[in-house]
């Protein structure tokens, strides 16, 4: 890190110290910690143990308290800045503010000390491509609550792609469900994880500087679930009345697996038009029934009016494709040579 940039550092830190704000002073390290370059980690770190001022020992505690819970692998999507040297971990910022904050004023020692208040998750938009997780929390003396946030990418196949920490007046703006605590917390955590392991990840240029703190509150949340489920399906209780319906159904909720608050217009015909006739077997009856069943999950899922235009487009063509044998996939296939031995 250049001379400026250590300068600009400890005159921010001079400015936390007066504010004597836990939660401001945790996200500005986890800024600082995304604004490193690869190879600066170690050499600023060490230039903050010799400065030894109390400026430098704040920067020291933040960063280890806001990196404490982050992952060893770096994010990896565009957009996203390692936290530390290739090779290097977020111990490195643990070792380095060990022991620093006994010597700090008392309001430092509550940075990451939050207690969970509720939790929040749905749909960022009308077709689910993107689900939010919210969580609230509120700090050990009960002052400063906050609101994090986390966009969870569907299409993806479930990555985090953006978090944000807001006022919990937040989430009078956002149509979210409550639910447990330990539940979305997981689900954060599974998202996070997740873009960790996929090369070239589309995440928002704004993830990296939020993401320690999101790491941080999520597994300050008691009993955790992981991996963490979705009760969607479970919910859905308006199953038409029809022969082969429940096996309809079954196949649907195979479909839209771990992901199921996910339905728009390409996600129905990708459905009915290619999965089904590649993937599914399914009786006379399921084929027959199929259409009403769409519907009535297309109902569920908010009733759009673009995604119930599209089944009316592609139902009509469902008999035909699951006819065509030519469709099958290999895993098809076999399976209906099986059946009619």
């Amino acid at each position: 890190m250049s001379t400026t940039a250590f300068t600009t550092a400890i005159a921010q830190a001079r400015d936390l110290l007066r504010w004597r704000s836990p939660l401001r002073t945790e996200l500005w390290a986890a800024r600082l910690t995304a604004d490193l370059e690869p190879g600066e980690v170690e050499s600023f770190l060490g230039r903050l143990v010799e400065d030894g001022s109390t400026e430098a020992r704040l920067t020291l505690a933040a960063l280890s308290a806001v990196n404490t819970a982050a992952d060893t692998n770096p994010p990896t999507g565009e957009g996203a800045s390692p936290s530390a040297d290739e090779g290097a971990d977020a111990g490195v910022f643990v070792r380095a503010g060990n022991g620093v904050v006994e010597t700090l004023p008392g309001w430092v020692r509550r940075m990451g000390q939050v207690t969970c208040e509720g939790a929040w998750y749905g749909k960022a938009d009308p077709y689910g491509e993107q689900t939010l997780a919210a969580l609230s929390f509120r700090y050990e003396n009960g002052k400063e609550p906050h609101l994090l946030v986390v966009g969870i990418d569907q299409v993806s196949g479930g990555l985090a792609v953006d978090a944000v920490v807001e006022e919990v007046k937040f989430l009078d703006d956002l149509d979210l469900r409550a639910e447990e605590p330990g539940v979305v917390a997981g689900r954060v955590l599974d998202a996070s994880e997740l873009g960790d392991r996929i090369m070239g990840a589309l995440v928002a240029d704004t993830l990296p500087a939020v993401r320690p703190v999101a790491l941080l509150r999520a597994r300050a949340v008691p009993d955790l679930v992981r991996p963490a489920p979705d009760d969607t399906v479970s919910r859905f209780h308006e199953l038409p009345e029809l022969p082969g319906a429940r096996e309809a159904f079954e196949k649907l909720a195979e479909f839209v697996g771990d992901r199921p608050l996910w339905w728009s217009p390409a996600r129905v015909t990708q459905f009915l038009t290619s999965w089904l006739p590649r993937e599914a077997l399914l009786s006379d009856a399921g084929i027959a029934a199929m259409p009403e069943v769409v519907r009535a999950w297309s109902r569920f899922s908010g009733g759009h009016p673009a995604v119930l235009a599209q089944v009316e487009a592609d139902a009509p063509r469902l008999p035909a494709l699951m006819a065509d044998d030519s469709l099958a996939g290999l895993g098809k296939r076999i399976a209906q040579a099986q059946r009619d031995r």
